[in-house]
C-alpha cells in the first residue's frame, strides 16, 4: 500500500484531500503545518508528498529545501499545492526539486492524475535504476575475477612448468617462460593498481578538503610525454604499428601532473587499439584550443551506441560475451576523474560500426 504524507493547513482541504486518497486504498497521513510535516515525513518516508506553498511559519518552499537535503528524504516525489500558479512560482518550485503542481481549486481527477503520474515516474526510474544495478552487478561479478584469474593463472602455470622441468628445459624456453610470467604480472599489477586508483579518485573527487591538498603541478612538455607514453603502449599491440597516425602539435605547459596525464593517455590510447582490429587506424593528435591543450585520440572501431555512451563508467563492459575482450571498464572513468580534478573536460562520440573519438581539454598555463 502506498503511504502519502498531506501537509496543508487548511483543516477542510487537508480532510477532503485525505479522503480522496484513502478511498483510492492509499495510507494517508496528514499534518497541519510544514514543522509538522517534515518531522512526520522523517518518521514514515513515504512514497509520496503532498504540500501546500503558503503556510505560516514554515512554507512550503522550505519544507521542500529541508527535505531534499536530507539523504532519507532527497529523491521522494514531491506535489505542491498552490493558488499561485505564475511561472515564477513554478520555476521557483522546480529549481527546489518539486515535481508536479496542482492549482487550487482543482477536481478529483486531477488530484488523482497528478498523483498516478509521480508514481509511475517514480516506478520507471526505479526500474532503470535496477536495471543499472544489475548490469553493474553481472559486470562486477564476471569481470572483476576473470580480470584477476587471467593473468594469476599464466603466473601460476608458467612458474610451476619451471619448477617442474626447469633442469630438463632448454634456455630459450625457461627465457619464454619468464617473460610470459612477467607480461602476466605487469598486467596483474596494472589491474590492482587501476582499482585501487578508481577507488581513490571517487574517494578525492566528492571531498574539497582533500581536493585543496592537491598539489599544484604542470607539465612543461606535454608532447613529449604523449609521445613516450603511446610507444610504451603500442608494445602491448605489436600488429598495430602500421595503424598509428600520430600528429603533435604545438607544446605548452598544461597544468596537470605528469602521472595524471600519462594515466589518461595510456588509458586512452590501449583503449583506442584494444578495441579496434588490426588495419583500422588509430589516430592520436594534439592542439591548443582556446587556452587549453586538446588531445584528440580517434579510432576506427566497433564503436558504441547512443545508450552505451550514456552509461560509460566503472566496470561497464559492452558486449563483453561477444567479443571477449580485456579489461575493467575502469580506463574512461578513471580518465573522466582525473580530467575532472583538473577542472578540464571530456568529450565522447562514438557511431557504432565506425569508430570513437576522445576529446580531453586541459587549462594550460599563462
Amino acid at each position: 500500500m502506498k503511504r502519502i504524507v498531506v501537509i496543508e493547513d487548511e483543516p477542510d482541504v487537508r480532510e477532503i484531500i485525505m479522503d480522496i486518497l484513502d478511498a483510492e486504498n492509499f495510507l494517508v497521513l496528514g499534518a497541519e503545518n510544514g514543522q509538522a510535516g517534515i518531522e512526520l515525513v522523517q518518521q514514515h518516508l513515504p512514497d509520496l508528498i503532498i504540500c501546500d506553498v503558503m503556510m505560516p511559519e514554515l512554507p512550503g518552499y522550505d519544507v521542500l529545501k529541508i527535505l531534499r537535503n536530507h539523504q532519507a528524504t532527497a529523491t521522494i516525489p514531491f506535489v505542491f499545492l498552490t493558488a499561485k500558479s505564475t511561472k515564477a512560482d513554478l520555476r521557483q518550485g522546480m529549481d527546489l526539486g518539486a515535481d508536479d503542481y496542482l492549482t487550487k481549486p482543482f477536481t478529483r481527477q486531477e488530484l488523482l492524475n497528478a498523483i498516478t503520474s509521480r508514481f509511475d515516474k517514480q516506478g520507471m526510474i526505479e526500474q532503470k535504476t535496477q536495471e543499472q544495478l544489475n548490469a553493474l552487478r553481472t559486470n562486477i561479478t564476471f569481470a572483476l575475477p576473470h580480470e584477476l584469474r587471467t593473468p594469476l593463472n599464466g603466473i601460476i602455470s608458467f612458474s610451476q612448468m619451471l619448477l617442474d622441468d626447469f633442469s630438463e628445459l632448454p634456455p630459450e624456453e625457461i627465457e619464454e617462460m619468464l617473460n610470459d610470467i612477467q607480461f602476466s604480472a605487469q598486467r596483474l599489477n596494472r589491474i590492482i593498481c587501476n582499482f585501487l586508483l578508481y577507488a581513490d579518485l571517487e574517494l578525492l573527487i566528492h571531498n574539497a578538503e582533500r581536493r585543496k591538498k592537491l598539489p599544484i603541478s604542470s607539465v612543461q612538455n606535454p608532447n613529449i610525454l604523449v609521445k613516450e607514453i603511446v610507444n610504451q603502449v603500442i608494445q602491448s599491440h605489436p600488429n598495430r604499428f602500421q595503424d598509428l597516425q600520430l600528429d603533435l602539435g604545438q607544446n605548452v605547459e598544461v597544468k596537470i601532473s605528469q602521472d595524471f596525464l600519462k594515466k589518461i593517455v595510456e588509458e586512452l590510447v590501449d583503449n583506442a587499439f584494444k578495441f579496434s582490429d588490426s588495419g583500422q587506424k588509430v589516430s592520436i593528435s594534439t592542439q591548443v584550443v582556446n587556452q587549453n591543450y586538446c588531445l584528440h585520440i580517434q579510432d576506427e572501431g566497433r564503436g558504441m551506441t547512443s545508450e552505451q555512451l550514456t552509461n560509460v563508467g566503472a566496470y561497464q563492459q559492452f558486449e563483453r560475451q561477444r567479443f571477449e575482450q580485456q579489461g575493467s571498464g575502469l580506463g574512461l572513468a578513471i580518465t573522466r576523474r582525473l580530467v575532472d580534478l583538473q577542472s578540464g573536460e571530456l568529450k565522447i562520440e562514438s557511431v557504432r560500426e565506425k569508430g570513437t573519438s576522445v576529446q580531453v581539454f586541459l587549462p594550460i598555463v599563462v
